[in-house]
Parts: C-alpha cells; structure tokens; sequence
C-alpha cells in the first residue's frame, strides 16, 4: 500500500506583499511651488558667495547639509517675521539674469527626477525689478527662463503671477493688468500671498476680476495660517477656482462639501504645514479627512529651500503617515492633473500615465 507523506504541521505560507510603486514615476502636476524657495541649497550658497550676501545662520551651510528645515512657527507674530526674513534673504542672492536662469533650469531638473510633468511656479515679479531693470523686463526674464527651462527638461511650465496681500491692493491691479498681458508667453493664473491673517481678501477684488477677465485662474492663498473663513473669502470675494493650502477646509464640513460639490482644488502642503507650525505633527495633516470629503488636492512642496523636501516626499507623507493605498495615491495624482491649467492634450496624456503606473 502506498504511503502518503503527512501534510507539513504549522501556518499556511503567506506569499510577500508587492513592493510599493515608485511614486518619482507616477506622472503627477505640482501646483504650488515659490519661485525662491524652489532654490537648491547649493545654489543659494554659490549664489551668495557670488555676490557677497552674509546668509543668517539657518541659511548658512551648515544648517542646510543638515537636511533638517528650520523651525519657523510661523502661527505667531514672531514665527512669521523670521519666515519672511529667510525668505527675503534667499531672494536676495538672485541678482542676475544668469542667476534666474539657473533656478529655473535647476528647478526643472528637480522636477522632472520627481516626476512632476506639468508646473506651475508662482512668482511676483515686483520682487525682482529692482534689480532686473522694472517689471515688465524681470517679468519677460522669468519668462524666458521658463520656455527655455521647457524645452530643455521636457518638463511643461508655466507661472502663476501673484500679489502680496502686504502690500497695497492697487499695487495687485498693476499686477493683475501686467499678468493677462503675458497670457500668450505662459502666464495661466493670478495668486495672492502671503500671511492670509492680515488684510480682507475683498480689498483684493478688483485685481482678481481683472485676472479673471483677462482668461486667468484665480488662485489665492487661504486657510493655512488663518482658518476656513480665508478659504470662503477666497472663494466668495475673489472668484478662487484653485486655493492656496487650503488645507483648513477640513475644520469645516460645510466648506468641504461646497469645495468637493464646485471641485475647486486644494492645494495642500504638508511638509509646510508643520514647519510653520500649523500642525505639530505630520500625522495631524488632515489629508484623509479632505480626501474622504471629496475635496479634490494637489499635493505641493511650497518652499523646498525652507521646509527641506520637494514633492515627492508629500506624496510619501500621504502613504507612510496616512496610510494611502497607490489607487489613492494615483487619484491624488490625478486630482493634480485636472486642477491644473494644463490643455486638454497634456492632461489626458499625464492621465493615461497615472493608470500605467497603477497596473504597473
């Protein structure tokens, strides 16, 4: 009679988990980047040797080998003047045609090893003329080193021209004016910066029609700093189809809804959310909370130069910290895509990548 071997005693073998997807390939659009604060470390260093600025310690060399950002705790008076003064330290070393020909090649460069096929970098030019020879030319510059930067990276860019809310709102209207006649050489929207606790968005109103009746998006900044009331005053007093950060909505089923309802993207930072203090921690980033509303998102790096990561490292944040799936990873990605400027050809196109990269 033959004998027949005795199964083998102990748990059925579990076969390995797939490796998680690469997310520098998921082809994905990244919607808010500043055009300083997208510098290389390396670059501002070089830069201020060259032309002799004295960077502050948290911009000196040492700080930035470190790879740790610095601890801005921007919720607070304090918090916020140190933030702007690093910021306006960084962008005094661009002093040149060359010098901003450079960032934007080399923020290309990083873009493209992220992933990221379409940009849309913001900038306000009023912070470059005095040095570029006026508006209009450091506007024509910048736009020049974006068409150039293009073609040589293959990655698509275009700017966003934003005003600062510091600043009077008249200036926004010259901003506004300049911006829609450059609508044919890559301007794509209006924005409006800085500290969202200071000033109405109404007193912005005038500048954004003009933006929006010249065909440009209206993308404002709101609900960071302050909370989902800046978001709703974006989106009522300044026509916003896109919200810088955003990311407060959460706080407020309502606005969520209203948001996920109009599909009026987010612009969601997580990295710059807890430097500047707005959550302690990565963990309490509401990402899952607007995902699951149905608030569509572009996950953004903000001002890699300050907050120490580009965008895939949100992308990362979103699965290791909360806990999404690469389908969920893709819709956020795809989420990125239709909230951009980007034409019909280019977002159908990124669209079929993201599904590659999902069967993948």
């Amino acid at each position: 009679m033959e004998q027949v071997s005795a199964a083998p005693i102990g748990p059925p073998a579990v076969a390995a988990a797939p490796a998680p997807r690469d997310v520098r390939l998921l082809p994905k659009a990244h919607l808010h980047l500043h055009f300083t604060g997208s510098m290389r470390p390396a670059t501002l260093l070089e830069l201020a040797d060259k032309h002799g600025v004295h960077l502050p310690e948290a911009l000196g060399a040492h700080a930035l080998s470190s790879g740790e950002p610095p601890k801005l705790r921007a919720t607070d008076e304090r918090g916020w003047f140190r933030f702007q003064r690093l910021y306006d330290m960084a962008r005094s070393v661009l002093r040149d045609e060359d010098d901003i020909r450079r960032l934007v090649l080399e923020t290309a460069q990083d873009e493209l090893a992220e992933g990221s096929a379409w940009l849309e970098i913001q900038v306000d030019p009023t912070s470059y003329a005095p040095r570029l020879g006026g508006l209009i030319p450091a506007l024509e510059i910048i736009l020049d080193a974006v068409d150039a930067a293009s073609r040589a990276t293959g990655v698509e860019i275009r700017v966003l021209v934003a005003a600062n809310r510091m600043k009077h709102p008249l200036d926004a209207r010259t901003l506004a004016r300049l911006a829609v006649r450059y609508t044919d050489r890559g301007v794509v929207g209006f924005g409006l910066s800085n500290d969202e606790r200071r000033g109405m968005a109404r007193d912005f109103d005038r500048a954004f029609a003009i933006a929006r009746e010249g065909g440009l998006l209206a993308a404002p900044h709101g609900g960071e700093l302050a909370g989902p009331a800046s978001i709703r005053d974006c989106v009522d007093d300044l026509g916003a189809g896109r919200v810088g950060h955003g990311v407060r909505a959460a706080e407020d089923p309502r606005l969520m809804q209203r948001l996920a309802d109009r599909q009026i993207t987010c612009e969601v930072c997580p990295a710059s959310n807890v430097a500047l203090g707005v959550y302690e921690k990565p963990e309490d980033v509401p990402l899952r909370t607007l995902f699951d509303a149905g608030v569509p998102m572009a996950l953004g790096a903000d001002d890699p130069l300050l907050f120490g990561s580009r965008l895939v490292a949100q992308y990362r944040s979103a699965r290791e910290v909360h806990g999404f799936s690469d389908a969920e990873l893709a819709e956020l990605a795809r989420q990125s895509v239709r909230g951009s400027c980007a034409p019909k050809d280019v977002r159908e196109r990124l669209l079929a990548g993201v599904d590659a990269w999902l069967v993948s």
